[in-house]
Formats: C-alpha cells, sequence, structure tokens
C-alpha cells in the first residue's frame, strides 16, 4: 500500500513537473498559426450575411488559441520618445490598441480615466496607438495622468513579425486583459462606442464595460445578481 501511494505521487509530481516545463506559447506564434484559416472562414461568414458564426469564429479564436498565450515583449515608444517594451509594466495589464483616427464616444475616455484613477495601483493601464508621434501626442493629452500612452509607428516597424499579427489579426480598438506573469486572460474586440448617446448614457456604458474586464485581474464586489460593483 505505501508502495503504491509512493508511487503516485510520484508520478503527480512527474507530471506537475513536466508541465512546469512545457515551452511558452506566444500570442504571436498562435495566432501565426490559425489566423490564416480564421480569416478565410469569417469572411466567408461576412460575405454570406451570416454574421452570428463570424461572431461565433471570433470568439472561438479568443478562447482556444488567444486566451492563454503570453503576450510578445515587443518594443514600443511613450510620447517622450523612449523606447520601453511591454513587459516592463510589472502589474496586471489592461491593454486597449487604438489608432488617432477612431473617434471615441463622448464618456469613453472620461470613463476610462475615471477607472484607472481607482485602480490604478494594482493594474497598470496602457493605451497603444498604431500612428505617429505627431498624431498621438495631440490625443495623449485627454488620458490622464495614470493612463500610460504608447505608440508604436510602423513606417518604423514594418519589418516587424509581432507588431503587424497584433495589429492585423485582431483589428482595433481592442482590450487585452493580461495577467502578472503576461498570460492573456481574455481579448475584447471594440470599446463600447456610442456616437449618438447622451454623455451621460455613453460614460456609464463605457463605465460598466471597463470595470467587467478588470474583474478578470483583480477581485472585486458583485451584487446578489452576481454583476460586478464599485468598490466605495
Amino acid at each position: 500500500m505505501g508502495r503504491k501511494l509512493l508511487f503516485i505521487l510520484l508520478i503527480g509530481f512527474i507530471s506537475a513537473q513536466a508541465q512546469d516545463l512545457e515551452p511558452t506559447t506566444l500570442f504571436s506564434d498562435a495566432i501565426g498559426r490559425n489566423i490564416k484559416s480564421y480569416k478565410a472562414k469569417s469572411q466567408r461568414a461576412y460575405a454570406d450575411q451570416n454574421f452570428d458564426l463570424a461572431e461565433k469564429l471570433y470568439d472561438s479564436l479568443i478562447k482556444y488559441v488567444v486566451n492563454g498565450s503570453t503576450l510578445d515583449n515587443f518594443q514600443v515608444r511613450k510620447i517622450s520618445g523612449r523606447k520601453i517594451k511591454l513587459h516592463d509594466f510589472e502589474k496586471p495589464v489592461f491593454l486597449m490598441t487604438y489608432a488617432s483616427w477612431c473617434t471615441p464616444g463622448v464618456g469613453e475616455i472620461p470613463a476610462l480615466n475615471e477607472i484607472a484613477s481607482k485602480y490604478h495601483k494594482d493594474i497598470d493601464f496602457v493605451i497603444l496607438f498604431w500612428d505617429t508621434k505627431k498624431r498621438v501626442k495631440k490625443i495623449a493629452g485627454e488620458y490622464n495622468s495614470k493612463i500610460n500612452v504608447v505608440y508604436v509607428d510602423e513606417l518604423e516597424n514594418n519589418h516587424c513579425h509581432t507588431i503587424q499579427t497584433m495589429k492585423h489579426s485582431l483589428g482595433f480598438p481592442t482590450s487585452f486583459f493580461i495577467d502578472a506573469d503576461k498570460k492573456i486572460l481574455d481579448v475584447r474586440r471594440g470599446a463600447l462606442h456610442h456616437y449618438n448617446e447622451a454623455y451621460e448614457v455613453s460614460y456609464e456604458l463605457n463605465y460598466t464595460s471597463f470595470l467587467n474586464g478588470i474583474s478578470l485581474l483583480k477581485t472585486l464586489p458583485r451584487n446578489a445578481e452576481g454583476l460586478v460593483i464599485d468598490h466605495p
């Protein structure tokens, strides 16, 4: 009986060690192996106006391919021009990719500023623009000091496979929720853009969306219905 128990424990230990030694799958590798098939199927679905199928294909790509992969440690620039890498952010990361020509809903940036002000001690908030320094600099002032605004100028980095894959595979704006080990927990396509909504409505909808997203990175209280609620 003792030997049998020891054998079981050893097998469990070896299995655990083998799992620990499994190579990390980078986001760019995971998406690169699947994006061609996904795009072909997705384009057919949209051509057939089968929007439900297109949405299911995207959800499956995120759930079974992207989630659990590790975000590549690629280089970006701060508004100052200084180069940094994404793994320089040591906390869990809320990363939103954007472009200057994307028009946010009237309440989106104020809602994100408020969320970042409340939760920046536990989460790094990063807005990554695919754009030139000149264009990004004009927009950066709309975000508060708790949000890290960085950019990638594609004219400087058109040779980079990682950047090309990240930008062109999932579109933008896209929100990535990444743990402290840089493992991707979830990806959500498109922030809420309520262009025709009143400010109060747009703010509330965006605030709720951001709050639900960061609940993946930080334990937040929930009400009796299981909905995420803000801390006091």
